[in-house]
């Protein structure tokens, strides 16, 4: 039997212990990963006695669901709860409040501490740093094949076959299998990470911001990888990044965060040619445009972003917002399907905004942007 037979034989086809019903009908086949009221607060801790004297909002409430075999880019500014919010699919950090469910085998599995344990083979993660994300004390073959003996396979000669051919997948040869970290570039390491999170033969991969820390050049090859592999290996992506240019190129749909809560949802057309939402349009108007001829006004935000720790009440963007009104400062916005005249035709796009079917915010020409 070989390592990936091994591993979907040894696959949960139970349902799930909380009592959650199967996925029914084509909309529960499609979609891999459902995500509600997810919150995440992290304690500030003083006095004498370090207890708890206000907390971090860094995930405020967020829902989106992933569909099988598409890419979900989350995007947003440094500090607004992307990567808190990937932790918090894999269980890095444990949620305060909310309610994680993945698709497995047509079954709705609760993702928590108890349940993840199973969920190993089935969920993985890319992390933003390719120096520190591997141990400098490891070689390559052992860093890549400790999810599969992690996982039950005990034969040395199958997991170290199964690195060999991961190896190769991610453009690397089986001769690195016997180096140390230090050895490879940024890229190449990031190539190793990928290596790793594929071992197990996951449905779906969070990305945390892979390509942040490389050189353009190589941000380049490692997205045309990761497109590559997702359509060899039928994968499903949660795409974490602060680069529009690159959340616009390996994205079907984009969701936009802003202090710990999701303000628009979209397909990347819809999105990026008409947005609903203030936050949206100034994000778009900083994208840098290849093209000398063709002139951007960018829309600079005032003030600073507010501390997490004490968000603005209402809608958290309305002091930096320039169509702000009374409401936006007293009532938080709710997420909202928007209708098709108003989206461009999109049948998902979803915005918080209590403007949004007045507002005329300016998009992207996608043949002009980076």
């Amino acid at each position: 039997m070989t390592v990936d037979e091994r591993l979907k034989d040894t696959s949960c086809t139970s349902s799930s212990p909380s009592g959650n019903p199967p996925a029914e009908g084509a909309l529960g086949e499609d979609i891999l990963l459902e995500v509600k009221g997810l919150k995440k607060y992290f304690p500030i801790l003083g006095g004498v006695f370090r207890r708890p004297i206000g907390w971090v909002k860094a995930v405020d409430g967020v829902d989106f669901h992933v569909k099988r075999g598409e890419t979900l880019g989350l995007v947003g500014e440094s500090g607004c709860g992307k990567t808190t919010t990937g932790r918090c699919i894999i269980q890095l950090e444990r949620p305060t409040a909310g309610t994680i469910r993945f698709n497995k085998n047509g079954q709705w599995v609760e993702v928590n501490h108890k349940t993840i344990s199973r969920l190993r083979k089935d969920i993985q993660i890319i992390f933003q740093d390719p120096y520190s994300s591997l141990s400098p004390r490891m070689k390559i073959r052992d860093i890549i094949a400790e999810p599969l003996e992690a996982q039950g396979v005990r034969s040395r000669s199958e997991r170290y076959a199964r690195v060999a051919e991961l190896l190769e997948a991610v453009g690397m040869s089986k001769s690195h299998m016997n180096r140390y970290p230090h050895e490879f570039s940024g890229g190449q390491r990031q190539r190793i990470g990928i290596a790793r999170a594929l071992a197990l033969n996951p449905s779906l991969i969070i990305c945390d911001e892979p390509v942040s820390a490389l050189d353009v050049s190589i941000q380049a090859q490692v997205i045309n990888l990761l497109q590559d592999l997702q359509e060899r290996y039928e994968l499903t992506y949660l795409f974490i990044a602060h680069d529009l240019s690159v959340v616009q190129h390996i994205s079907d749909r984009v969701a936009v965060m802003y202090l710990g809560r999701i303000v628009e949802m979209a397909d990347v057309d819809s999105l990026f040619k008409n947005p609903r939402h203030p936050y949206t349009e100034a994000l778009f108007s900083a994208i840098p445009i290849p093209d000398p001829d063709v002139k951007t006004r960018q829309i600079v935000l005032q003030g600073d972003v507010p501390s997490a720790s004490n968000p603005p009440s209402g809608c958290h963007f309305h002091p930096r917002c320039r169509y702000a009104i009374d409401i936006c400062s007293k009532e938080a916005p709710q997420l909202a399907l928007v209708e098709k005249e108003l989206s461009g035709g999109s049948s998902e796009h979803y915005v918080a905004c209590h403007r949004y079917r007045e507002l005329d915010l300016a998009g992207v020409d996608l043949s002009h942007s980076a």
